[in-house]
């Protein structure tokens, strides 16, 4: 069976999170926090809201209305497929059991047709399909994306053959003479793509393609067309999706849209998609996306404004759109083959991602700004809780974007201690990291299993990092070069081979465009992948906060403070220390107080900035 990580047109092949063993304490302790807190609390909310209980209505198990919001359905959904990650990566006989019940109210649920969406059901059957920002599909491409995960856990296919049951009535429906079609919230695109590669059948991989191409041309239909501000451009409607040159409308629209089409160019080898996707990846990463990794600035449409229009304390960034450049951009690495994409990955997964979610897993943020007056804090619960269900879904994924392969080759695109069974020409191979990444730059590769063979290994050079350390077991590699970001060691490896690459990780100041005005006379603190704020918890005073030329910068690791983090100190050359620093993904975990990542900074005017 193909997977989406082997689509004909990726230069690169992903490796699936099933194949990758993560055993540090930093993404470990998440994952751990996610099978015992996240997926646990989303599935307590969801029983306690309705939402699971729509489903027993809909199927008339039990009577009452519709509670909830018209697409509360994609929550329970989104919970599941988390839940079948979870499964992946540990068996736990009484989750699944709450997944099957689950999947039994759902399958009970659905009409005989196959229509399944809870709120049309109960609330306005004779409105189904006929405002195209209602969510029918959006629900529907999470259903999909929950059924194939379930079944590729468990082995069993009910949801699966219902999400069919369902795909084949959207099918039906819309397509090509038949009815027009614009998902309003795009997702099912990608979804469909998945679908076609679980079942083999094509016609769900060229609907995906129909509904990217009915986009632009007048055919959209629904509230958010009309409402005023919003448009076709919220929803990205307001050009064909092959015109793209910029980002427009809701952030998280967009990110499933430009994720979709990359699948759908992976598969038909469309340039004009690649070329938009290209544009438009260019307006976002060097006008649009805070150090952060975060993307859209506004509550209003919770998405883009105009270029360089990134304000901290108002960032919006919702959670799902940082995850989304984080699929987004991990789907541009594979289709290009160049590590800035994974380098965005990265930034987005270490900071605007994790950053939605408390230590303890059990609190979400939906928004993230840059700056806070005290007052913005995370939450168990929100009526529209797309972030806490994403995170579900999101966290026990991460190891799917450590490694890829290329014929003969290894790419290594992310930096996390485990083991990662990879498949090559060669044959196949089982390479082990150690490092105390994202903390220490230092990382050992070892060649554990495998017959010894001709290969090459790429790795990846943040583009944070300013210098290097490269070494084969006891050589020195002073003449290394770099393709892409990536540096690249062909050689005859067999089992106990280590690599040794050392990256440079110290206190970086960065600095924005000059054209990001919120930014002005100030500075941002990253060291290694991670970004930096200041909170009042750790700054008597933080209201003066500021840093000078002279400014110096200690790192202290602190293992009782959040879990065990590296601290970022500010000192003077007299000693005096200015403030204390933390990662910003941590913040908001201690005592309510303040918080900024971007400090006044007296500086000399003529010091180049970096975007």
């Amino acid at each position: 069976m193909t997977t989406l990580q082997q689509l004909p047109n990726f230069k690169f092949h992903g490796v699936p999170f099933t194949e990758v063993a993560i055993q540090d304490s930093f993404w470990t302790a998440r994952i751990k926090a996610t099978q015992q807190s996240t997926i646990t609390a989303c599935l307590a909310q969801c029983e306690q809201t309705g939402r699971i209980s729509n489903f027993a209505k809909s199927a008339n198990l039990m009577e009452g209305d519709f509670e909830g919001i018209f697409y509360n359905d994609s929550d329970v959904y989104k919970v599941l497929e988390g839940i079948a990650y979870s499964l992946m990566i540990e068996p736990d006989a009484l989750m699944e059991a709450q997944a099957d019940q689950i999947i039994d109210l759902i399958v009970a649920a659905q009409q005989e047709d196959g229509y399944l969406q809870t709120f049309f059901t109960l609330a306005e059957p004779q409105n189904k399909w006929k405002d195209m920002n209602k969510h029918e599909d959006y629900c529907a491409g999470h259903m999909f994306e929950a059924a194939i995960a379930y079944k590729q856990a468990t082995g069993k296919r009910k949801l699966l053959d219902a999400a069919i049951k369902l795909a084949d009535l959207i099918d039906s429906l819309f397509g090509p003479s038949k009815r027009h079609w614009v998902a309003g919230h795009q997702e099912i695109e990608l979804a469909l793509v998945k679908l076609f590669l679980e079942t083999g059948e094509e016609r769900y991989w060229k609907l995906s393609y129909w509904m990217l191409e009915e986009r632009g041309h007048g055919h959209g239909i629904g509230y958010s067309w009309v409402r005023e501000g919003w448009g076709a451009a919220y929803s990205q409607d307001d050009v064909p999706v092959r015109d793209i040159t910029k980002a427009t409308g809701h952030a998280v629209r967009a990110m499933y849209m430009y994720a979709g089409m990359a699948d759908i160019a992976a598969i038909s080898g469309d340039q004009g998609y690649i070329d938009a996707l290209d544009r438009v990846w260019s307006n976002i990463v060097h006008k649009n996306m805070y150090i952060t990794g975060g993307i859209g600035p506004s509550r209003h449409n919770e998405g883009f404004t105009a270029d360089y229009d990134l304000p901290n304390d108002s960032a919006y960034c919702e959670t799902c759109a940082s995850i989304g450049m984080v699929l987004w951009n991990h789907r541009m690495n594979l289709l290009h083959g160049d590590s800035k994409y994974a380098d965005i990955v990265e930034r987005a997964m270490y900071n605007g991602s994790i950053a939605g979610v408390s230590l303890s897993g059990d609190k979400f943020f939906y928004v993230n700004p840059l700056e806070s007056d005290g007052t913005h804090h995370r939450v168990p619960w929100y009526d529209c809780s797309c972030c806490p269900t994403q995170i579900a879904r999101f966290i026990p994924s991460i190891g799917g974007y450590v490694y890829a392969t290329r014929g003969n080759e290894i790419i290594v695109n992310q930096f996390v201690e485990g083991a990662g069974r990879l498949s090559l020409k060669a044959g196949d191979i089982t390479l082990r990291q150690v490092t105390e990444y994202p903390w220490n730059g230092r990382i050992t590769l070892r060649v554990e299993e495998g017959e010894a063979g001709e290969y090459g290994i790429q790795l990846r050079i943040p583009s944070w990092c300013k210098s290097y350390r490269l070494a084969v077991g006891e050589q020195e590699i002073a003449d290394a070069q770099t393709d892409k970001g990536y540096v690249r060691l062909q050689r005859t490896w067999k089992p106990g081979d280590e690599i040794t690459l050392e990256l440079t990780m110290q206190v970086e100041r960065v600095y924005s465009h000059p054209l990001v005005l919120a930014n002005e006379g100030k500075v941002a603190l990253q060291r290694g992948p991670l970004v930096y704020c200041m909170e009042e918890i750790d700054n008597a005073k933080y209201d003066v906060l500021n840093v000078t030329a002279a400014t110096r910068f200690r790192t202290v690791y602190e293992p009782e403070l959040l879990q065990g983090v590296i601290a970022v100190y500010a000192e003077e050359p007299s000693g005096d220390q200015r403030f204390k620093a933390i990662p910003y993904y941590a913040w908001d975990n201690r005592a309510a107080g303040q918080m900024k990542v971007w400090l006044p900074e007296q500086r000399d005017e003529s010091r180049l900035y970096r975007s």
